[in-house]
């Protein structure tokens, strides 16, 4: 019990450098984000000037709820950002066995068919199939399409 210290209730110097960085950064782009908002508004387009200003306070309302001290923890340390490269590894596999998945669809697993049959086997082991029915016959005129097809086929299709 001697050699044990308490756990540390208090931030460390490195972590309150590291926050005051983060609190200090995001308090001087509210303020720069404040002053175009001014300068907008000075302007007459109150509605740009109202929508900057939304988005200035934005980081001072980060920094004062806590979020900002968080992110800071979160930021500095490696074994995070470790942690974020495992989770993007992570979605590029899985987005690329998806890829693949969906370029080579049937060709994993092919339904057993014609193709499945040796070469040499016989016309009777292929099985009977039905002639093909003739396509039919279209009531429309041959006049409509000549030109559409006159257009495909000058264009090699």
């Amino acid at each position: 019990m001697e050699g044990r210290q308490p756990p540390r209730c208090r931030p460390g110097p490195a972590e309150l450098e590291d926050r005051m960085l983060a609190e200090t950064i995001c308090s001087a782009v509210a303020a720069a984000g404040l002053g175009i908002a001014a300068l907008t508004a000075y302007r007459k387009r109150f509605l740009a000037a109202t929508r900057i200003a939304a988005y200035a306070l934005v980081p001072l309302g980060l920094v004062m709820t806590g979020v900002v001290d968080w992110l800071s923890g979160i930021v500095f340390k490696p074994t995070v950002w470790i942690g974020f490269g495992v989770l993007g590894l992570s979605w590029l596999l899985f987005t690329a066995t998806r890829l693949v998945e969906r370029r080579g669809k049937g060709r994993t697993a092919a339904p057993a068919g014609p193709e499945a049959v040796a070469p040499a086997a016989s016309a009777p082991s292929l099985g009977s199939r039905p002639a093909p029915a003739a396509p039919p016959k279209s009531t429309a005129p041959a006049d409509d399409f000549s030109d559409i097809e006159a257009i495909l086929k000058k264009h090699g299709i």
